[in-house]
């Protein structure tokens, strides 16, 4: 009989493009939804025929028939939940980031440190097509060695929810920090950075009056740096999470526009190059979902869905790397650690924007 790991989604925003995908892969099984509001609580669990349903997250993790869960509540829950579900013996998968603070994310690698249950970040940019491509030309050989890499996020955030007025650009920079560390096999040692430009209807002097954020971060125990940049409002570009990777024999760079391809350079010599999809690596059930919304087939997605461009595919990837972590009895990519570091890479970089100064990047528990 295949293992099966059971598995609660909470928060049915973004976090109802997972409902179908666990629901069809042969080593899960969803056993129930939360959210707050009751009336879409049961329309999303009647359209998609989950039993479990839970108003109250607390509630939800004294379950004993519940093994996984999966965050994808508002930001500034997320520290609290993961420790809460960790310290009630689940395994835990959460949308990033990690926290808001350094102090949180020590609290939740603490958390998972005492309970040995899973941990990871759900971070898309580590497994999008787009990624998981350089990574195949890295690992071939291909890009020779890597001599920088340079990541960028940029985002216009009206429409979204009131709480992100109140983000630092930095703060939520795992999409163009993560890519770079995972295809760096290091953690960011330290970072220095400069914000620039205003923000309209925001304090000049206020922490938060930056347009954008630019860091350039040191890696640990490495020779190699990198260039994250990061912007919320005011600032005119088509939405982007890129990655450019410069190696010994060949470089590859985020294409200009979504309906581009990227540029493969060697030496000199550039070339546009199709970025395959990966689906082979799924199991055949949930194929399909890297190439697909799964939340609503009428075209009503999640504004993160329809902004990210699906996320390049990287949904089915996510889902399946938790479960088999959780089955195989081993850590999970990311693990507490990289999504603590990612996490804190852009908490230390506002705080560098503020005072000016090159900060180290704490190293939590056992991440030796």
């Amino acid at each position: 009989m295949t293992e099966k790991v059971r598995v609660a989604i909470a928060g049915l925003g973004f976090g109802a493009e997972f409902i179908p995908i666990y629901q069809a892969h042969p080593n899960a099984e969803l056993v129930a939804v939360c959210q707050r509001s009751e009336g879409p609580l049961n329309e999303i669990a009647d359209r998609f025929g989950v039993q479990g349903r839970y108003t109250d997250y607390d509630a939800m993790l004294e379950d004993p028939d519940i093994d996984a869960v999966h965050i994808n509540t508002p930001i500034g829950a997320h520290a609290d939940q993961s420790v809460a579900a960790l310290n009630a013996g689940k395994h835990v998968a959460c949308t990033v980031p990690m926290a808001l603070s350094l102090e949180d994310c020590a609290r939740v690698v603490a958390a998972q440190e005492a309970s040995g249950r899973a941990y990871m970040m759900m971070e898309t940019a580590v497994y999008t097509r787009e990624f998981l491509y350089a990574k195949e030309l890295l690992d071939s050989g291909a890009l020779g060695r890597i001599q920088f890499l340079r990541g960028a996020h940029m985002q216009e955030m009206a429409g979204w929810p009131d709480y992100w007025r109140s983000m630092a650009p930095m703060h939520y920079a795992t999409h163009a920090v993560a890519p770079l560390l995972a295809l760096a096999g290091a953690r960011a040692a330290s970072v220095r950075c400069v914000g620039s430009g205003l923000v309209g209807g925001r304090d000049p002097g206020s922490g938060l009056r930056f347009a954008v954020q630019s860091a350039v971060f040191s890696l640990r125990d490495s020779d190699l740096a990198m260039e994250v940049t990061r912007s919320l409002y005011d600032v005119a570009r088509e939405y982007v999470e890129s990655f450019d990777v410069y190696g010994s024999l060949r470089s590859y760079e985020w294409q200009q526009l979504e309906r581009e391809h990227p540029v493969i350079f060697t030496g000199e010599d550039g070339e546009r190059s199709e970025v395959p999809d990966f689906a082979r690596l799924l199991p055949e059930e949930i194929r399909h979902f890297t190439t697909e919304g799964v939340y609503d087939a009428d075209g009503n997605r999640h504004l993160s869905f329809t902004q990210g461009g699906g996320h390049g595919g990287s949904h089915p990837h996510l889902a399946h790397e938790f479960l088999m972590a959780v089955i195989e009895n081993r850590r999970p990519f990311p693990d507490v650690y990289a999504s603590a570091n990612w996490t804190s890479a852009g908490i230390r970089a506002h705080q560098s924007a503020l005072e000016g100064v090159e900060l180290e990047i704490p190293v939590y528990g056992n991440d030796h």
